[in-house]
């Protein structure tokens, strides 16, 4: 199975992204995807694994970047959620080399232009996670692929399955070959280059992430993403991650924090935007403007942010803000306006509760959203009147995420804090409903 020195060069997006295709959108973490199913089948096939995160450095990236799209053995490129990165880099591979190229996408994948000219090999990504069945088919599958091309080379390119002429202008000309082997030299950028890998820098980020206790810790996240920055300025997940390491930092103070936050996102042009997760973190930061400076258009722009974030996918976390958002705006008018946002919001906490409960019952999520899936289930519960029910299934939910916590080695603070999170939403919950009367 071993096949010497040769590499498979993997071109795809990273983290958790927006599936527009899917209806309703889905968030996927393609991360999942190369760690269970595409590093582990190049490993099997006997090849080095080179994922394109791993090879940016600075903010010039594009000579590492062509150097491997000309002389990897072998290209692994997964376009799914119509990644444009990933695309146009597919593109640049089919151009350099007529062989050796894969090409893989989740079922939901389609693109503006005609790609069945292309063998793709689909398959089923559930969001956070995928199915164990699934990993062993495709890893199998993409393993088969990657050892019949690398000792083939059949050409998989449709730029010289068009073009022949290609092929024997390349057998002509040596150099090309050799390019592969000893890329031509290029100045150094003139920007230092940052000693760690994209990568690598994402991982310090999720770890710096994962350890804040207090607001005063997201400075240490916010520094990473600034880093990360530098690298993939426009990539949505690292502004959104800012955006909230900003805000939820609170330096150099609440109000200041949360207008910075609102200058990161407005990149992401977030009034017109279809990916749920800038709308949905847009109406967070008016919410909290919101409940900062009384601004009747931070209000306003919250509900209409989450309102938007709900319908386009249909989710929990979009859903119990607007109806509380919808709630706060009741307690500001009077006859049929007031009367019409406390109905509405009653519809969508009805909704919001089917939604946890399907969740819940299918049990596709990471083991610490199921906290929050639980606190929305309690929170729309508790504001459609069924107060004792609410106060059980909270019993259930905080003492289920402390177990879990404890197993994690997590300290009883987490716990506690996630705990006051929530009694605390129910306060605020309790005193918009009391209004009503």
């Amino acid at each position: 199975m071993a096949n010497g020195n040769k590499t498979c060069f993997v071109i795809m997006g990273f983290g958790e992204k927006t599936d527009f295709q899917s209806n309703p959108q889905r968030v996927l973490n393609l991360n999942k995807t190369y760690e269970y199913i595409i590093e582990p089948a190049v490993k099997e096939a006997g090849l080095t694994c080179v994922r394109a995160d791993r090879i940016i450095h600075s903010t010039m990236i594009d000579k590492p970047m062509y150097e491997n799209l000309l002389s990897a053995d072998v290209v692994v490129a997964d376009l799914s959620t119509s990644n444009v990165n990933a695309i146009y880099e597919l593109g640049v591979r089919h151009a350099l080399r007529p062989s050796t190229t894969i090409v893989l996408a989740e079922n939901n994948f389609s693109f503006p232009f005609d790609l069945n000219h292309l063998s793709i090999l689909k398959y089923e990504h559930l969001g956070r996670d995928i199915g164990f069945g699934e990993v062993l088919r495709v890893k199998d599958a993409l393993k088969q692929k990657i050892v019949e091309l690398a000792d083939k080379k059949e050409v998989d390119s449709p730029v010289f399955v068009f073009l022949p002429s290609l092929l024997r202008a390349k057998a002509g000309t040596p150099q090309l070959d050799a390019l592969a082997v000893e890329p031509a030299a290029t100045p150094e950028p003139a920007t230092k280059k940052d000693e760690r890998s994209f990568d690598e820098l994402m991982e310090s980020f999720r770890l710096a992430k994962a350890s804040v206790q207090k607001p005063s810790d997201w400075f240490k996240p916010m520094a990473f993403l600034e880093r990360l920055r530098t690298m993939q300025p426009q990539d949505p997940y690292i502004l959104q991650q800012l955006a909230l390491a900003t805000y939820k930092s609170e330096i150099p103070d609440k109000l200041a924090a949360l207008q910075e936050a609102k200058t990161i996102l407005a990149q992401l042009s977030p009034i017109t935007s279809a990916d749920a997760e800038t709308v949905g973190m847009w109406g967070a930061v008016h919410k909290r403007l919101w409940e900062v400076g009384a601004d009747r258009g931070d209000l306003d722009h919250a509900i209409g942010a989450y309102e938007r974030g709900f319908f386009l996918r249909n989710d929990y976390y979009n859903g119990i803000n607007y109806a509380f958002m919808l709630d706060v705006r009741a307690t500001l008018t009077s006859g049929d306006e007031a009367l019409a946002d406390r109905v509405l919001a009653r519809r969508i906490r009805r909704r919001v509760l089917e939604i946890c409960e399907e969740h819940l019952k299918v049990g596709a999520f990471p083991a610490d959203e199921k906290f929050w899936i639980g606190a929305s289930k309690v929170e729309a519960m508790f504001g459609l009147d069924r107060r004792e029910e609410a106060e059980r299934v909270k019993t259930d939910v905080v003492a289920e995420e402390r177990e879990r916590l404890r197993a994690d080695g997590a300290s009883d603070r987490e716990g506690d804090w996630r705990e006051k999170s929530l009694n605390e939403q129910l306060r605020k919950l309790e005193k918009l409903l009391a209004a009503r009367a």
